[in-house]
C-alpha cells in the first residue's frame, strides 16, 4: 500500500511538471512603514516558507505557475493573507503591511506533517506561540495548556499536570517535543509530570482529535507537540544572530524565572544555545496555603547544524532537572479508617526528583529527483529518572530509556496530488526499583509504516492515509505480548467561499494496550488505587466522525466542530471495592465506550481594535456496559472576554465558566461549578530589529474557591486563588 501511494505521488509530480515562475515582494510595519527582518512568508499551498531580509524583502524561486494564498507572519504582530496569481516563467509581485492586532493566523507543523495554516488543516489545531507562552509561568505542560478549547490539566498538583484532550487522559494522549515522543512517564501515573519549561520553547501545537497515522497509536485522543527552538521548522541557516531574554514573576506562590536564547547562522553552519530555569513556592488556594506545592526547574539545550544547497545535518544535546512536591494530602470526610491509616504512615513530606537527558539527530534532503521532494529522518535518545523522595529517603526510583526515530519521504506537489510516506521506531527499557514497584522491568519495540495523501481541487481537498504498527512488550519473567493493528483515515475540507469552509473525517484508530494495563500488580498513590493489570487484554479499536465550519473573514474568525467516538474493547480500571492498604483495588478491563462532544472558538471585531473572543468546549463520555459515566471528565466549559487595543497596548478581560459535573464514575465525588475572572495589560512595541513584550495579568481576581473535576487530589487541594503575574521579554533579530 505505501509503495502504491508513493508510487502515484511520483507519477503525478512528473506528469504535471511545468516551466517555474517567481514570487517576490516585501514586508513593513502598517503604521511606520519600518521593513520587518526575519518575518515568515508562507505559501500555504506549496508549504514553502521563507524569511525577510533587513530591508523586507523576500524570494521563492522555481513556484509551480497557478494561484496561491500566500501568509506573511511574524508574531505578535497581525497576520495577513492574500492571493496571487504566480505565471509561466514570470514574475509575481505581493507586498504585506503587518499591525498588531488582537487575532492571528496560526501556523501548524503537527497536523500533517508540513507547515501549514491551521484553518487549511484536516484535524481541529491549536497553535501558541513563544510570547502568549511564556507569560503562563508553569513547570508542567497541563499547567499552561488549561482553558484551551478542548483541554483540560489532569494533575496531583502545579508540578505534575498533563494535558487531557476531549476528556482522554494517559496513554491515549500523546506528548512529542519535535515530532517525537519525550520519554517522560506521565501517561503512566497521575502524580507523574510532563514538565517543560515555555519560556524557552518556540510554540506548542496541540491536534485535537486521533493523529495515530502520523505519530503513533496511542495519539488516538490527540496529539502535544512542543517545538523546541526555529530551527526546528525552518531548515535553512538563518545569517547573523537572534534571539531572546525573558524574565517572569509571580505572587501567591512567589514564583520567579528567566530564559534566553540565541542562534548564530554563518555561511552554512548554525549554532543555537538556550537555558532558563522557573522556581515557584507553595501556592495559597482561597481557603488556606497548599503544603508541598512547589516545584522548579532547570534546563539547557544546544544544537549545532549544517545547511547545504540540498540538505542538512543537526545534532543536538539537552538536559532538564528539576523537583516538585506532592500537595500534603488533608483527610476528606469520607475517608475511612484503612485509608486514614494509610495517609499517615510516611513521614514527611513526598517530593519528586527528576532529570531527563536528549541525545539528538536530524537530517534531511530536498529537490531529490524528479517528483521526490524532501527526505527527513529523525532520532532521539532519551534518558529519564526520576526519585520518589519520603522525606530525604528514596522510595521508589524509576528509569526509562528510549531511541525514537522517524523517517519521512515528500512526494512533490502535482497539479492534484501531494503527501507523506515514512516509518516509524522505537526502542524502551523501564525498570523501577524501591517501595512502589509495580511492574517488572519491561522492554518494548515498536515499528510502524505510514502514508498521508492529499488530493487537491478548485473546492475540494480530499485527504486519506493509514498506518500500520506493530508493539512488543517482554517484560522480565512474565509473558510476552505483541500487537498489531491497522489505523486509518479519511477527510474532506469544502470551501464554500473565499471565507467559509465545511470539514468532515473518518477515522479507525488502533491502539495497543499501554504496559501499565497489562503488567501492573500493586499499590499505585499516584493513581489513589491497588492496580491488578490483565496480561490478556485485547487492542483497542475506536471509530469516529467529526464535522467542523471554518470561517476567516475580515471581523469574524470562527471555528465550531463535532465529534463522535465509539471504542471497542476499550481498557478502564474498575474499582472492586476491597481495599488493599488503605487503597482501592482496581481491576483493568475491558468493554464498548463512546466519547461525543463539541468545541468553539469565535473572534469578532465589534468595532476597529475591540474585539469579543468566545470559546466553548463539552465531553461526555460513558461506558455502554455497564451504562456508567467514566471518570474525570472535564465539565462543560465556556470563556467570553474582550481584547482592546490602543497603539501599542492591549487590555483583556476574561471570564471562564464552568458547569457542575455531576455525572460520576464510581466513588467520584460531584465538582460544583464556578466562574473566574482575570484581566491582563500588555504593551508591545516592534522594530525593524527588535521586539519588545510586556504583559501583567490579575488571575482568578475574585479569589473564588474553585476545584478542577480532573485533578486525582481535588477533594484535598482547591485551585489557586488570586495572584498576579507578570512577563517582559525581547526578541532580537
Amino acid at each position: 500500500m505505501l509503495l502504491r501511494l508513493g508510487f502515484i505521488g511520483i507519477v503525478a509530480g512528473l506528469i504535471w511538471a511545468q516551466d517555474y515562475g517567481v514570487l517576490r515582494g516585501r514586508v513593513v510595519v502598517d503604521r511606520t512603514g519600518d521593513p520587518l527582518y526575519r518575518a515568515s512568508v508562507l505559501i500555504i499551498g506549496l508549504g514553502r516558507r521563507v524569511e525577510t531580509d533587513v530591508e523586507g524583502r523576500y524570494e521563492f524561486r522555481q513556484v509551480p505557475p497557478g494561484t496561491y494564498a500566500v501568509l506573511a507572519h511574524l508574531h505578535p504582530l497581525s497576520d495577513l493573507k492574500q492571493v496571487v496569481e504566480v505565471p509561466a516563467g514570470g514574475v509575481a509581485e505581493l507586498d504585506f503591511r503587518l499591525t498588531i492586532a488582537p487575532v492571528h493566523e496560526e501556523v501548524t507543523v503537527t497536523a500533517s506533517g508540513r507547515e501549514q495554516s491551521t484553518l487549511e488543516a484536516f484535524q481541529v489545531t491549536s497553535s501558541i506561540e513563544l510570547l502568549d507562552l511564556a507569560p503562563k509561568a508553569a513547570a508542567s505542560l497541563g499547567e499552561v495548556l488549561d482553558g484551551e478549547a478542548g483541554v483540560a490539566k489532569r494533575s496531583f498538583g502545579p508540578g505534575s499536570s498533563r494535558p487531557v484532550v476531549r476528556g482522554f487522559d494517559g496513554d491515549r494522549v500523546l506528548i512529542l517535543e519535535d515530532g517525537l515522543p519525550t520519554g517522560t512517564l506521565s501517561s503512566q501515573s497521575g502524580d507523574h509530570g510532563e514538565p517543560v519549561n515555555v519560556a524557552a520553547v518556540e510554540r506548542v501545537e496541540v491536534v485535537r482529535g486521533p493523529a495515530t497515522l502520523l505519530y503513533g497509536a496511542n495519539a488516538l485522543g490527540g496529539v502535544v507537540n512542543v517545538i523546541s527552538g526555529h530551527h526546528e521548522i525552518h531548515q535553512h541557516p538563518h545569517q547573523g544572530l537572534r534571539g531572546f531574554l525573558t524574565g517572569l514573576g509571580s505572587s501567591n506562590n512567589a514564583g520567579a524565572g528567566g530564559s534566553g536564547g540565541v542562534e548564530a547562522g554563518k555561511v552554512a553552519w548554525l549554532l543555537s544555545l538556550t537555558a532558563g530555569g522557573l522556581r515557584t513556592g507553595d501556592y495559597h488556594s482561597p481557603l488556606s496555603r497548599v503544603p508541598n506545592s512547589h516545584t522548579r526547574l532547570a534546563d539547557l539545550t544546544a544544537n549545532a547544524a549544517r545547511y547545504g544547497r540540498k540538505g542538512y545535518l543537526r545534532a543536538g544535546y539537552a538536559v532538564h532537572k528539576g523537583r516538585y512536591g506532592i500537595p500534603a494530602v488533608l483527610e476528606p470526610h469520607h475517608v475511612d479508617e484503612d485509608e486514614r491509616e494509610h495517609l499517615h504512615q510516611h513521614e514527611g513530606p513526598v517530593n519528586l526528583d527528576w532529570k531527563r537527558q536528549n541525545w539528538r539527530f536530524a537530517a534531511g534532503a530536498r529537490d531529490l529527483n524528479g517528483a521526490l521532494e524532501r527526505f527527513t529522518l529523525s532520532l532521539n535518545y532519551t534518558d529519564w529518572n526520576h526519585k520518589e523522595l519520603v522525606g530525604a529517603v528514596v522510595g521508589t526510583e524509576f528509569f526509562n530509556r528510549q531511541l525514537a526515530w522517524r523517517s519521512a519521504l515528500d512526494h512533490a506537489n502535482g497539479k492534484w496530488l501531494k503527501g507523506t510516506f515514512g516509518l516509524f521506531g522505537l526502542s524502551r527499557d523501564y525498570s523501577i526499583r524501591g517501595a512502589e514497584q509495580l511492574t517488572p522491568s519491561v522492554k518494548q519495540q515498536v515499528l510502524a509504516g505510514f502514508a498521508l495523501q492529499e488530493l487537491s481541487f478548485e473546492r475540494l481537498r480530499v485527504q486519506f492515509g493509514g498506518r500500520l504498527e506493530t508493539d512488543r512488550y517482554h517484560p522480565e519473567r512474565l509473558v510476552a505480548r505483541a500487537f498489531t493493528g491497522l489505523s486509518g483515515s479519511a477527510g474532506a475540507i469544502v470551501r464554500l467561499s473565499s471565507a467559509d469552509s465545511l470539514l468532515a473525517s473518518l477515522t479507525h484508530a488502533y491502539r495497543a494496550p499501554a504496559m501499565e494495563e497489562l503488567y501492573n500488580h500493586g499499590p499505585h498513590h499516584g493513581n489513589l488505587a491497588f492496580e491488578v493489570g490483565d496480561p490478556n487484554l485485547k487492542g483497542e479499536q475506536a471509530n469516529g466522525i467529526e464535522a467542523a465550519w471554518r470561517r476567516r473573514g475580515r471581523r469574524l474568525h470562527a471555528e465550531l466542530s463535532s465529534f463522535y467516538y465509539s471504542l471497542k474493547n476499550y481498557v478502564y480500571l474498575a474499582p472492586t471495592g476491597e481495599f488493599v492498604g488503605g487503597l482501592i483495588k482496581g481491576l483493568y478491563r475491558q468493554a464498548d465506550s463512546r466519547y461525543m462532544g463539541a468545541e468553539a472558538r469565535v473572534d469578532a471585531e465589534l468595532r476597529r481594535d475591540v474585539w469579543l473572543k468566545l470559546g466553548f468546549d463539552t465531553v461526555d463520555a460513558e461506558l455502554r456496559r455497564p451504562r456508567l459515566a467514566l471518570p474525570r471528565i472535564p465539565p462543560t466549559r465556556g470563556r467570553v472576554g474582550l481584547e482592546v487595543r490602543w497603539r501599542d497596548f492591549s487590555f483583556r478581560p476574561q471570564l471562564l465558566v464552568a458547569a457542575p459535573q455531576a455525572q460520576l464514575y464510581l466513588h467520584e465525588t460531584r465538582t460544583p461549578g464556578y466562574a473566574r475572572l482575570n484581566f491582563s495589560l500588555g504593551y508591545i512595541r516592534a522594530q525593524t530589529h527588535w521586539l519588545h513584550s510586556f504583559s501583567a495579568e490579575l488571575f482568578n481576581a475574585t479569589d473564588r474557591l474553585y476545584r478542577n473535576h480532573v485533578s486525582l487530589i481535588k477533594d484535598f487541594a482547591p485551585e489557586m486563588g488570586r495572584g498576579i503575574r507578570f512577563n517582559y521579554m525581547v526578541r532580537f533579530f
